[in-house]
């Protein structure tokens, strides 16, 4: 075999070296960069499985504080099955570059002939040249397809930051609506006590009584069904995050949630802002580009076919050893590409028109975030500045007629449910918002401009429940109740004050000016 390639002629020792070129090595960073540029702390995914130990502890000491989206995010990287997914079809791409650089390996040959007393020995060895003809091509081609690949994966992984986040905010405001409807159904508890002391005393009617018994009742079945959902949605949060057994329960939330933000986004920005920072958009671009050169490519080497060189050696019994190249090529006569020159161009129709559809979807989806947002904000808005201040002064005064026997214990109950019902719906447009928030981020590709700003609590479930000072006047003992009652002037001050803690909060939990706070 040695003397046989010794007698290759050039072109197939030139075509051997050409298929031994050495591939660039693998490198990711791209992707840690554009989504370290894009999300509110460093990515750095943990690939490696033999250091389960150090990411098991790493994921503890994460969990050992409370979780905002942020460091939910950061377990996800170490815990979060779906990121491997993602970094294994990354590794797909990979391989196809590999083969993308690679000739096809040469064919061997070898036949034998006998009789008359003559023994024929053939052998020859052959390469497709057309694969050397295209290999920079090729390669170029699997290159630009493996950037392709690392910023559909990257924007994969945005999205997956981004239902995260959005689970994060389901399962805290469930936590914090759970918190509210238990914390009421202690005072009611302890109001049903109460008034069957009343009731055996002979200060409190049948009817007193048994409405106080049944508004506890309520209230248990109402903390009993906040507890189920909240439990719901953690669940689902820590299956985005890859956590189970005990470090799945043992975390916490950072709570309250946090206040709007002072000032929203310019449409305008966020709209040139999703222009440049959509990773599948870019993708996108990309393929079509890679589409255009694939139809130039197929126009130009049209008329090439199966083409081969080789060497072949024959020898006979008693004669001497012949050696000379060989070639084979495809004559272009039934077909001179046609077929290859539609399929590219059809390609290159479909990508252009799904990049059209989705330039037109990503302006429609940004364009609709930034609504959702603006009406969201303005039903908190809503809410603090006008329902539950009023919810708290109805309260406040049926409770002082109540106590004058002005008005009926069902009457101050149903003020009390009312009031609980709508800091509920507060809390709840308060996970709209953000919620409508990270939509929108995700629709622009990257967090917001907005996302700056520095975090605010809103109201904390302690401030709605303790009951207000009283104010002077009379108090009459009959009929009083000892469920809590909010004051808004009180809840203004606990939001407003300055010594909260940077990490309890999200990146995103900003406030106004904390004078409008309820």
């Amino acid at each position: 075999m040695k003397r046989l390639l010794a007698r290759t002629p050039a072109a197939f020792a030139s075509l051997f070296l050409c298929g031994c070129v050495a591939t660039a090595p693998r490198d990711d960073a791209a992707v840690e960069r554009w989504l370290s540029e894009r999300l509110p702390a460093t990515f750095q995914w943990a690939a490696t499985p033999d250091a389960r130990g150090a990411i098991d502890a790493r994921v503890a000491e994460l969990t050992r504080t409370p979780l905002t989206p942020t460091t939910a995010f950061s377990v996800a990287q170490l815990a979060s099955p779906e990121i491997t997914h993602h970094y294994a079809q990354l590794g797909i791409a990979w391989a196809d570059v590999i083969e993308s650089s690679r000739l096809e390996n040469p064919g061997l040959s070898l036949s034998t002939q006998k009789g008359g007393g003559i023994r024929r020995v053939t052998t020859g060895i052959t390469a497709a040249i057309g694969d050397l003809l295209l290999l920079p091509s090729r390669r170029q081609w699997a290159q630009g397809e493996y950037e392709r690949a690392q910023q559909t994966i990257a924007s994969a992984l945005l999205n997956l930051a981004a239902d995260i986040e959005d689970a994060w905010y389901s399962a805290a405001a469930a936590e914090q609506v759970a918190q509210l409807r238990e914390a009421v159904a202690k005072a009611a508890g302890l109001g049903a006590e109460l008034a069957s002391r009343h009731r055996q005393a002979g200060t409190f009617s049948a009817l007193e009584s048994s409405l106080a018994q049944a508004e506890a009742a309520s209230a248990r079945i109402a903390a009993t069904t906040a507890r189920a959902e909240a439990t719901r949605r953690r669940f689902t949060l820590n299956a985005k995050l890859g956590l189970t057994g005990t470090a799945a329960h043992q975390w916490k939330f950072a709570l309250p949630l946090g206040l709007p933000v002072a000032a929203e986004d310019p449409p305008d920005a966020l709209l040139a802002l999703a222009t440049d920072s959509r990773l599948d958009l870019a993708a996108a671009r990309r393929e079509v580009a890679l589409l255009a050169d694939a139809l130039r490519l197929a126009k130009r080497w049209r008329l090439l076919g199966s083409v081969e060189i080789g060497v072949e050696q024959e020898r006979e019994t008693g004669s001497a050893r012949m050696t000379g190249p060989t070639l084979s090529l495809a004559l272009p006569l039934f077909h001179q590409g046609q077929a290859a020159i539609a399929r590219a161009d059809a390609q290159l129709l479909l990508a252009q028109a799904g990049l059209a559809t989705l330039e037109r979807q990503i302006d429609n989806d940004v364009r609709q975030g930034i609504e959702q947002v603006a009406a969201i904000r303005g039903i908190v808005e809503e809410y603090r500045k006008t329902l539950l201040p009023e919810r708290e002064a109805i309260v406040q005064r049926q409770g002082e007629r109540q106590n004058y026997m002005l008005v009926s214990t069902f009457e101050l109950l149903l003020a009390k449910q009312q009031e609980f019902d709508a800091y509920q719906g507060y809390i709840e447009s308060v996970r709209d918002y953000w919620q409508a928030r990270t939509a929108l981020a995700r629709a622009v590709g990257t967090q917001l401009p907005s996302a700056a700003e520095a975090a605010a609590p809103m109201i904390d479930i302690d401030t709605i429940v303790t009951p207000p000072q009283p104010e002077g006047g009379h108090h009459h003992g009959h009929g009083s109740t000892p469920a809590a009652t909010p004051k808004h002037e009180d809840a203004v001050k606990k939001s407003a004050q300055p010594e909260q803690s940077p990490e309890h909060h999200h990146h995103h939990d900003h406030a106004p000016a904390p004078e409008t706070t309820p």
